[in-house]
């Protein structure tokens, strides 16, 4: 909004100190942070206060976990601070008219919305489930295909958008034509429903693995930040032309956008993380969980980077995984045997670290210190071929 008013402010023939700054990518990458932070900062203290005062509290089913029943009626819901202070600063800084910008409000009020129903349905309805996994599939599986379809017939996106980035490689380059076993006309749909098969896949699996990792204070929020700088470190490098060319990734235009959407990211969980910490005075909620993972795989989508995500957010994968194993694991064994067995004490896997009584701010901040060697590890690979 900022940029816009500027922008027709110049055209007006209007000028004074400072203007044009906000075509800086920059300077508004700092602001969107700042902005993000202190709305957090200011409303978060307050809607909490609200929280507390509907007794909108986390219910919590005795699992045998360290301190686990002294979180008993946390507020949840927490990720509203997340929401609201994500979208004041995007519609302030970033540029409304990109499409970029507007596939990440899309998918922040989308994967939000599916969030608070099943949050909703848990703390209103009484419900622990919540909304059915096939219900929320299905709804994420509609985000994905809506964002398959415009990366793939938008105007506004580079059209070479087959090609993605892949570590290892001369020219960090991979084309989903590649994985077609058909030549010709043929060829070309086959190549386009893979591509957007991935990308519905993607979508799914980062917003579900956040999902599974959001089980301990601060893990999930902290880890996503983690994720959500690197992210936006290399959508600034994609978007700069002289930056893709030194580094031979691929450069995509108007990526620059991505770039500040991810510092407003960034900054909303950050002001989030200052009540998120142990012990926690918010729960997020699926609200958030489902909105930050939905966030980071349609941001690497669109900046290209898409298979480098189990790398990047490696510790969401090994959620997943630990779950996938546990719950095949159990069944497998259950129908060999007449009983079921585990691999972990605990799936998800934070929780087989606590069953073994590792206090719980160690296991948050270790995998926090795994996040980043992650990040840093990802960034170092697109220097490698």
């Amino acid at each position: 909004m900022l940029y816009h008013l500027i922008d027709w402010l110049q055209s007006l023939g209007v000028h004074f100190p400072g203007m044009g700054l906000m075509h800086y990518l920059s300077f508004r990458a700092m602001l969107a942070v700042v902005i993000s932070m202190l709305i957090a900062f200011l409303a978060g203290g307050k809607i909490i206060r609200w929280l507390q005062k509907h007794q909108i509290g986390e219910t919590i089913r005795d699992l045998g976990l360290e301190g686990q029943m002294q979180k008993k009626g946390t507020p949840t819901m927490g990720g509203i601070i997340i929401i609201i202070s994500l979208l004041g600063s995007v519609l302030l800084v970033c540029r409304l008219d990109s499409i970029y910008t507007i596939l990440l409000l899309i998918t922040t009020l989308w994967c939000g919305g599916i969030g608070f129903a099943d949050d909703y349905i848990k703390v209103f309805k009484h419900n622990k489930e919540g909304m059915s996994e096939k219900g929320k599939l299905i709804l994420q599986f509609g985000l994905g295909l809506v964002v398959a379809l415009t990366v793939c017939i938008s105007p506004d996106i580079p059209t070479d958008r087959l090609i993605t980035t892949i570590p290892f490689v001369k020219a960090h380059e991979f084309d989903y034509s590649w994985l077609s076993p058909f030549r010709g006309q043929l060829g070309v749909y086959c190549s386009w429903g893979i591509y957007m098969i991935m990308i519905i896949l993607v979508t799914l699996a980062c917003s579900n693995g956040t999902n599974l990792t959001d089980g301990m204070d601060g893990l999930a929020s902290g880890t996503s930040a983690i994720v959500g700088v690197t992210i936006g470190v290399m959508a600034w490098l994609s978007g700069d032309v002289l930056d893709a060319k030194y580094l031979n990734i691929m450069y995509i235009p108007g990526a620059g956008e991505v770039a500040i959407f991810m510092a407003a990211f960034v900054g909303a969980l950050i002001g989030f993380l200052w009540y998120n910490t142990f012990p926690a005075q918010v729960f997020m909620g699926d609200s958030g969980s489902l909105t930050i993972g939905g966030i980071i795989g349609v941001s690497a989508v669109l900046i290209r980077k898409e298979l480098i995500l189990p790398l990047l957010c490696g510790i969401f994968l090994m959620e997943s995984l630990s779950v996938i194993i546990q719950r095949t694991h159990f069944k497998y064994t259950k129908r060999k045997y007449g009983e079921g067995r585990r691999v972990f004490l605990m799936a998800p896997l934070h929780h087989h670290y606590q069953k073994k009584g590792i206090p719980e701010p160690r296991i948050v901040t270790r995998f926090w210190i795994i996040g980043i060697i992650l990040a840093v590890s990802t960034l170092a690979i697109l220097k490698i071929r």
